[in-house]
């Protein structure tokens, strides 16, 4: 009997307060997205959460005092198990960038598994260095210090996928409804940027 493994990707957030500084920290010290060298960058990291930590705690503390990100996260692993249940048995599992469960734990729990082989699936539609590139890096160390010898597939880039893109429409739809009780809608779009020398690296 097939037994899969299938890994989700994604950021990570604090899941309480007190996690805000660390998970900042754990963000800046990656040399993804601050490519000094250390102790430079641990130094760096250490100045800017510190600083951040305040007014993103007041953010998070809005939001019921943690991220939604796991919860959310944990939602779609379970969804996705339920599609996937005609191929064999497949566990899917998180894996986040900056904040637990983070690779190192999430290897150990696949490797207890002990699948056939093992799916790969970052949870960022476009690939960049800093997401996608350092979440399959970072487990490619984690899954070698865990043992774990199963053939390995990864997935990537969807941006431009026709059932990604229906879902997204159907998500602004839902949200046009719900808000045209009070008035004409507004569309709000917001990205992270990336420094242009980081897009010209690939």
């Amino acid at each position: 009997m097939k037994r899969v493994a299938v890994v989700l990707f994604n950021l990570g957030g604090p899941d309480n307060l007190k996690a805000v500084q660390p998970f900042l920290f754990n963000l800046f010290n990656d040399p993804a997205i601050i490519g000094l060298p250390n102790p430079l960058r641990w130094l760096v990291a250490q100045l800017i959460s510190n600083r951040r930590a305040l007014v993103a705690k007041k953010i998070y503390a809005s939001l019921g005092g943690s991220s939604p990100l796991l919860s959310n996260t944990c939602k779609q692993a379970a969804a996705l198990e339920e599609q996937l249940v005609d191929i064999g048995e497949v566990r899917v599992f998180i894996a986040m960038r900056y904040w637990h469960p983070m690779s190192d734990e999430t290897a150990i729990a696949v490797n207890h598994f002990d699948p056939n082989r093992i799916i790969l699936l970052p949870l960022y539609p476009q690939f960049s260095t800093t997401t996608t590139g350092s979440s399959l890096k970072e487990w490619n160390r984690a899954a070698t210090a865990a043992g774990l010898t199963a053939p390995t597939y990864g997935i990537c880039c969807f941006p431009d996928d026709r059932g990604w893109i229906a879902a997204l429409v159907q998500l602004v739809r839902d949200g046009i409804e719900a808000a045209t009780t009070s008035g004409p809608p507004r569309v709000l779009f917001s990205a992270h940027g990336l420094p242009k020398k980081i897009v010209d690296q690939g």
